[in-house]
């Protein structure tokens, strides 16, 4: 087929004269336009003419004819000086000549058994596939104008489609024959900017800088306080490494979509909206990635029904999806949705495998947070438990306290709290840290509480509290002191507790006897039992272990005479400014360091 060889050499020249005109005189774009789009017919009308003649050309018998008329019509095919594809009648990719593979920037036979529409543009995807369906049902040839986006690459394109009988094959086939008008088609021969070493050594250094950034934005103090781990590290990825960012999370055993992160350029409108309503649990991806537990990646989305579909039909249609990526969040937490446009670089096994990262650590961030918040709400819930929200009017008397919690959940306690024919207090706290030693301390308080009802002396009710609190066999014990308050007098009953302090009106601080044995340790208790007269202007002051057993910088303990020091300093003062005195005395003597709760209880008599 000498004409045909000499013909195709002629249309390679000018193609090449093309691209030069194109190169040397970008502003002049409608003359080389007009004499491009001529060349696409040409090139039409050769393809069609090539294969005619394949048609007509004279059988020859035995095996190795077949043989030369295929090898010779793939001579052809690849020789094509333009960009040719050749299609089954789904639009799925056959065949592609190299010219193709230049121009779309994809290695030889990327694109084979891909459908080539998803490469076309979302607006015109439809009139694609109407134009492909009326040259296979007609037979007669179709051009028209259209977008193509791969590989981070977009181009405007004339599209010439014929129909093609090919050899060997039981169904008609269509040749397109491509040809850019906006875009100048690479050197032949030059390197992927994506294949270079350089840029490979980049895209790595990348993938490690996201792990370090996300390690630090998940590891903040922030993001266990509150949830924001889920927005952060989304709006992260958004920025850098997606056009959409989804999250959907495993509540209640369903996925729920919890965070949508659109494009900077996309209106918070219909579309985020149709996106943000979508159900996750109508997604096969998404169900998939929960199941198996492991990641996939789409260079090309080959089925935009893969997310679920809104009102405008598939999400991945009208989000412009043109390569999507799916990890799980934690082990099967949630699920991870990244995609991006036509016009992006695809996403890669290498990028599967940093988001498969970035999942797992997310997830531990999640639970991390969940837990915390969890035993946050569980310390909130043990500190109510053990510190009353206010204190009520004791008839006689003004009352202030004040409590600081210390490095951990602790366990002390105070109260104040009607008895049978007066008033009644109590401040102590168990041995140990922990949820444990904070439960047996609301356990203590409210014995205390409950059966001061009944009892009129508060001896009786430690005695009792003691015996449950042995019944119960904790293991801890408890050191407190309680008091009855009727008139002035106040009778106190101490179980190893630190003594009761009684600031006089002239200034003077007197301690109470203090002492007895913690509640807990034996059957019968052994405690010591004092009553106290509280005049008027006179207030007594009540502390915790964790006020004088503070120290300073140099080791020392803020111990009992300290704080006589204090409240001799306060002498005439209202129970609230007394205890804020004894309070910053502390805080400047500790540097503001709290180890252990500091518990301050003050009664005066009005």
């Amino acid at each position: 087929m000498p004409d045909l060889e000499h013909a195709l050499d002629a249309l390679a020249g000018r193609v090449s004269s093309l691209r030069e005109a194109r190169t040397a005189y970008p502003a002049e774009l409608a003359p080389t336009l007009d004499a491009a789009l001529a060349e696409l017919d040409t090139a039409a009308e050769l393809l069609a003419e090539a294969g005619e003649a394949l048609r007509k050309a004279p059988k020859r018998p035995g095996k190795d004819g077949a043989q030369r008329e295929l090898k010779l019509l793939r001579q052809v095919f690849r020789a094509f000086p333009v960009p040719v594809v050749v299609l089954d009648g789904g639009g799925v990719v056959r065949r592609i000549n190299p010219e193709t593979s230049r121009m779309l920037g994809s290695p030889d036979g990327y694109l084979v058994g891909r459908s080539f529409p998803l490469l076309v543009d979302v607006s015109r995807r439809a009139a694609f596939r109407s134009h492909l369906t009326s040259v296979l049902q007609t037979g007669q040839p179709a051009a028209f104008e259209t977008r193509l986006a791969h590989q981070g690459r977009t181009h405007t394109v004339q599209v010439a489609l014929t129909r093609l009988t090919m050899p060997g094959e039981p169904q008609q086939m269509v040749a397109a024959v491509v040809l850019p008008t906006e875009v100048q088609l690479p050197e032949p021969g030059g390197r992927r900017p994506e294949q270079t070493d350089g840029a490979l050594l980049l895209a790595a250094a990348k993938r490690q800088d996201l792990l370090v950034k996300t390690a630090t934005l998940l590891l903040d103090e922030e993001a266990l306080l509150r949830p924001v781990a889920l927005p952060r590290a989304t709006r992260m990825l958004a920025a850098e490494w997606a056009d959409w960012v989804i999250a959907d999370m495993v509540r209640d055993g369903l996925p729920r979509r919890s965070v949508v992160m659109a494009p900077k350029n996309q209106p918070i409108g219909e579309l985020v909206r149709q996106v943000e309503s979508a159900d996750p649990a109508g997604s096969h991806v998404v169900l998939q990635v929960l199941e198996r537990r492991s990641g996939v990646v789409q260079e090309m989305v080959d089925d935009e029904t893969l997310l679920g579909f809104c009102a405008d039909g598939p999400l991945l249609t009208v989000m412009g999806a043109g390569s999507m990526l799916c990890v799980p969040i934690g082990v099967a937490d949630g699920v991870l949705t990244l995609v991006r446009t036509h016009d992006r670089p695809p996403f890669t096994l290498a990028d599967l495998a940093v988001m498969q990262e970035v999942g797992l650590q997310l997830g531990l961030a999640v639970r991390a947070q969940t837990s915390f918040q969890s035993r946050s709400r569980a310390a909130d819930a043990l500190s109510a438990s053990v510190a009353p929200r206010n204190l009520p009017d004791v008839p006689g008397y003004e009352a202030a306290a004040v409590y600081h919690p210390g490095s951990s959940v602790g366990a002390e306690f105070y109260d104040v709290f009607p008895v049978s024919g007066g008033w009644g207090f109590a401040l102590g706290g168990a041995a140990g840290k922990g949820e444990e030693a904070a439960s047996v301390s609301a356990m203590v308080r409210g014995g205390l509480r409950v059966l001061s009802g009944w009892e009129s002396d508060p001896d009786l009710v430690m005695r009792k509290v003691n015996e449950a609190l042995v019944t119960q066999g904790t293991g801890l014990f408890v050191m407190v002191v309680a008091g009855f308050v009727r008139g002035r007098e106040i009778r106190l009953s101490s179980a190893g507790h630190h003594p009761a302090a009684l600031l006089q009106s002239d200034g003077a601080v007197r301690f109470a006897a203090g002492g007895g044995v913690p509640l807990g340790i034996a059957p019968e208790a052994e405690t010591c039992v004092e009553t106290l007269t509280v005049a008027t202007g006179e207030t007594l002051v009540l502390y915790s272990e964790g006020l004088v057993s503070s120290r300073n910088d140099l080791g020392e303990p803020y111990g009992e005479e300290r704080l006589a020091d204090v409240l001799g300093r306060c002498a005439g003062q209202s129970p609230s400014t007394v205890v804020k005195a004894v309070e910053a005395d502390r805080h400047a003597f500790s540097a503001g360091q709290v180890w252990d709760e500091i518990v301050v209880l003050a009664l005066r008599g009005v």
